[in-house]
């Protein structure tokens, strides 16, 4: 019985609300502002968990994955990768994400003051660092992967998953792609093409797919409020919830990560 009273105490403190609070960093002159998740823990360091946002920037739904991890006994960090704030303008989400494509050791760079800055956090075990991210943050995260960043494991959510740069090299973090199988976006070429990747690095990878969700499965506001979209892009057919797909790849997601953060 008092085993499983410890047991039960921990749990209850792990679960308590986080405490939440802003972290500035700087990419140089920008200055970027994100959500640090602080979990309820008394003495242990915890396991820190960078979160990386879709390409409309941080948002509330960034915050509230962050805040979900922390309620895990996580400290989470919800970054910003753009210095400005959150839209859903469809033409400003392609031009401030275009330079990352374009360029990815740009998202390696942007998210480097962000990680130093949650490994100095007095509460996080330095030596036990994830990313996750959604869409843009997914490519994000795999960037991390691919360029060698010392992280115990990425997890990215319906992610782009070609790149310019692909990995030359075994990647440190074991990686975890949670994969919509009709994701317009991600056609198959570009799956086998990644499994070519991976394969040829021998990284320590794994896939879950989930047959007949679209792009951005994992967020109940999927496509919701986004303006001027081009009318040449089926957007409202490759983008929207999937609250089977979004479930499943969550627990995926929260085994994965105690597994390689334990």
């Amino acid at each position: 019985m008092r085993i499983l009273l410890l047991i039960l105490t921990s749990v209850a403190a792990w679960s308590a609300e986080p405490v939440l609070s802003d972290l500035t960093v700087r990419d140089g002159d920008l200055v970027l502002t994100g959500r640090y998740a602080a979990p309820v823990r008394d003495s242990e360091k915890a396991p820190g968990v960078l979160v990386v946002h879709e390409w409309w920037g941080r948002n509330a739904y960034a915050d509230r994955r962050a805040a979900e991890l922390a309620r895990l006994g996580y400290a989470a960090l919800a970054v910003d990768c753009y210095g400005e704030p959150a839209s859903p303008d469809f033409p400003t989400a392609v031009r401030r994400s275009a330079p990352f494509y374009q360029d990815p050791a740009l998202f390696v760079r942007r998210l480097a003051p962000f990680l130093a800055a949650l490994r100095a956090r007095p509460e996080v075990d330095a030596q036990r660092v994830a990313a996750i991210g959604f869409c843009f943050g997914g490519s994000a995260v795999l960037q991390l992967a691919r360029s060698g960043t010392d992280l115990k494991a990425v997890v990215a959510f319906h992610p782009g998953l070609k790149t310019a740069a692909p990995a030359t090299a075994k990647p440190l973090a074991a990686i975890l792609v949670a994969h919509g199988g009709a994701d317009p976006f991600v056609p198959p070429a570009d799956v086998a093409g990644f499994f070519t990747e991976m394969t040829t690095v021998k990284a320590d990878w794994q896939m879950a797919v989930y047959g007949g969700a679209v792009h951005a499965f994992t967020n109940p506001e999927a496509g919701n409020g986004v303006t001027n979209v081009p009318a040449a892009v089926p957007f409202a057919q490759a983008v929207a919830h999937d609250a089977a797909a979004e479930a499943a790849s969550l627990a995926v997601m929260r085994a994965f990560l105690a597994e390689r953060l334990r």
